[in-house]
């Protein structure tokens, strides 16, 4: 028991180790790490209405593919394939206001019992398809649920997953029955943080109405945009860099005017299917039964034709 909570320990120790490093490039490349905020927030990616909670900072709605086989016979390996679609000519707003390529990251929600296939197990053509990915487990405690990224868009927006089936023979809780698959994919960074506060990369309003009186530069390379409201307060509106100003000196805006364009390009979507844990001996079943009937259809074409034959002679005595 001791050696077991110990084992759980450093799991976690781990996961918490993964994050802060990918936290840590978050801040040094102007990236989002996506799959991160949601593991530190969410204990499950799935919530009780079936929106995946990427969906709480991804606010724009994008397409997403998947495509897995119809049914797989248990302890077997096969693939998962995400596909994130989006024009690779565009560019979005990084953290620091400057213009890069934009990343994609996925979640993928398999039923219990299955699980990233083991390195060892995973075909050398699968191994290709794959390239250098890396997946991990949700949780120490969800390893049926996997993250991916953030990865170049331009390289991964098509990711292959290896997965590996379970056996009911082995695992008493698996059953071979028809299950759902469900899977988030995201391109591009979000619009507000897991806190409530907005990134760079959302449109700006404003919180009152008034006369824009001035509009000054900061050290960071936003603005600062100072309205003069009807009753003589003023109200400092902070711009990080990225989003373009629409508005100027002595206008009169309205509370809620969108100050900025909306520089974001990317978005969220996910989407489910189904997967069946096929019985080896419900398919050897079906193709005997498939030989049966036609092996009787043979039979009853061969009786036809002696019956035929039999009716041709009495006709000619």
């Amino acid at each position: 028991m001791v050696t077991l909570q110990l084992g759980n320990r450093l799991q976690r120790l781990f996961f918490a180790m993964v994050g802060s490093f990918c936290l840590h490039l978050h801040c040094s490349n102007g990236v989002e790490a996506y799959p991160i905020f949601a593991q530190q927030n969410y204990a499950n990616p799935r919530e009780a209405n079936g929106r995946i909670v990427c969906a709480n900072c991804h606010l724009a709605q994008k397409g997403v593919e998947i495509e897995v086989p119809q049914s797989v016979l248990p302890d077997t390996v096969f693939e998962a394939v995400v596909k994130i679609p989006y024009d690779q000519q565009i560019t979005q707003v990084l953290g620091n206001g400057k213009k890069g390529g934009l990343n994609v990251g996925a979640v993928l929600i398999l039923p219990d019992g299955f699980s990233l296939a083991p390195k060892e197990r995973i075909p050398e053509e699968m191994k290709t398809k794959v390239g250098k990915l890396y997946f991990q487990p949700y949780t120490p405690e969800k390893k049926n649920i996997l993250v991916v990224g953030p990865v170049p868009g331009k390289k991964y927006s098509e990711i292959t997953v290896p997965l590996l089936s379970p056996d009911p023979a082995k695992d008493k809780t698996v059953s071979f029955l028809k299950y759902p698959i469900y899977v988030g994919g995201n391109r591009g960074r979000g619009q507000v943080y897991p806190d409530g506060s907005k990134s760079n990369n959302t449109v700006f309003n404003a919180s009152v109405g008034g006369r824009i009186r001035q509009i000054q530069p900061t050290q960071q390379g936003g603005v600062e945009v100072v309205i003069e409201t009807t009753g003589g307060e003023e109200v400092v509106e902070k711009i990080p860099p990225g989003p373009s100003l629409i508005v100027n000196v002595d206008q009169t805006i309205q509370a809620d005017q969108p100050l900025t364009t909306n520089p974001n390009v990317g978005g969220f979507g996910q989407k489910d299917t189904e997967i069946v844990l096929q019985s080896p001996a419900r398919v050897e079943g079906l193709l005997l039964f498939f030989s049966f009937v036609v092996l009787t259809q043979v039979f009853l074409v061969l009786k036809k034709k002696q019956f035929e034959k039999v009716q041709l002679a009495e006709m000619n005595f």
